[in-house]
This record gives structure tokens, sequence and C-alpha cells, in this order.
């Protein structure tokens, strides 16, 4: 019954300043959210976001392939232009080792 008069009274165990969201300590408004574009900064490669595990971001290749990790302070979201750049390579990898 404790509990109840508590949550009648709006006393919340967890409380939050006014005007700031809650954020879990496993999620980081600095990474790009899953299934996203991102650079990794350290070299410049462009992969697409699979998601977080042991505090590093794992980035999948546009073209498929084995993901990397990448420290969060390394990678952010990617313009348009270098998704489309990244892109255009990979397809002229595939024509190039395409037999003839």
């Amino acid at each position: 019954m404790g509990a109840e008069k508590g949550v009648e009274k709006g006393v919340e165990e967890d409380p939050v300043a006014p005007g700031e969201d809650p954020v879990l300590p496993e999620e980081d408004p600095c990474v790009p959210e899953a299934g996203t574009y991102a650079v990794d900064y350290r070299d410049g490669s462009v992969g697409q976001v699979m998601g977080c595990e042991g505090g590093l971001v794992q980035l999948r290749p546009l073209g498929g392939g084995r993901e990397w990790d990448c420290p969060p302070d390394a990678v952010g979201a990617a313009d348009p232009g270098e998704v489309l750049r990244e892109r255009v390579r990979e397809l002229n990898r595939r024509v190039q080792a395409w037999p003839r």
C-alpha cells in the first residue's frame, strides 16, 4: 500500500531533472541508429550500422561482407553523397571482378 501512495503522489524512484529526457546508460545519443549509414573517421570507410557490442559500433560494408568495430567517438552519420560514392565504388569492384 505504501508503494501505491508513492505512485499516486507522483513520486518517482529515479527522478529526472525538468526539461531532460531520460537516457538509458547503454544508449549513446552520439551513436547512429542501427540500419543507418555511418562513416568511420579513422579511414573514411562508409558502412551500415549493425548495432553496438561491447561499447563499440559495428559497421558492415555497403556491399555486404565482414563487419568491423569502431569506437563511438570515431563514427558519425554519413552524408547521402558519401553513401552514393561508396555504392559506386562497390559496383565498380564487382564489375571489374566479373570474368571476361
